[in-house]
């Protein structure tokens, strides 16, 4: 009996881990990466599909950044699958930089920092840098919901992926946050690679 209760209290604690306290990623509606953005890998085809497989290839690069991917998820209670989902995105696991760098050396690192916004901390691909991401999505999930205070957590979490790449003042709607980013489906493709990620165990 005790050991059943230990092997319970151990999925729950797992779940937990995942999901984070900013919503969960499995609950956020997608539709995946545009063909533009499908693209990138040659994909003659667009959406949740495209996204996993544009993670998938990116797979073998992030098992490298796992531990560190974690430890800033248990230290922000952000979901590591999401941070994943981002990195994958912005840097496709760091196989998109120029010594460190992306965005015409605008933008650092594994998540992609902006200098002209952010003091630049640690090294592209050190812990270090991938907190000081979090910490930015944390920061936009909080603007995200002064604007919206009535929305659900999913919804909110959404936004914030999108303020992450676009910038807090540019999500207008819940329904159409990707309407001003990168590609038009940054954060409907995140999710989606998230998701991915978390079916690998992040």
């Amino acid at each position: 009996m005790t050991l059943y209760i230990i092997l319970i209290l151990s999925v729950f604690a797992d779940t937990a881990f995942t999901s984070g306290i900013y919503g969960d990623i499995g609950k956020v509606p997608t539709t995946g990466a545009s063909l533009k953005t499908a693209q990138q890998d040659k994909l003659k085809y667009s959406g949740v599909d495209a996204s996993k497989k544009l993670a998938e290839t990116d797979l073998v690069k992030m098992i490298q950044y796992k531990s560190k991917i974690q430890s800033v998820a248990t230290k922000t209670q952000m979901d590591a699958a999401l941070i994943a989902g981002i990195i994958s995105r912005e840097s496709r696991a760091g196989s998109a930089l120029k010594n460190g760098w992306g965005d015409n050396y605008n933008a650092y690192g594994l998540m992609q920092v902006d200098k002209r916004y952010h003091k630049i901390m640690g090294t592209w691909n050190s812990e270090q840098h991938i907190m000081q991401g979090a910490e930015i999505l944390k920061s936009m999930y909080g603007a995200i919901k002064k604007k919206f205070p009535s929305a659900s957590k999913e919804m909110l979490l959404k936004g914030a992926i999108a303020a992450y790449n676009t910038g807090q003042d540019r999500v207008k709607n819940l329904n159409d946050v990707d309407a001003y980013t990168t590609g038009k489906d940054y954060a409907n493709d995140v999710v989606a690679r998230a998701r991915f990620y978390r079916s690998r165990g992040y």
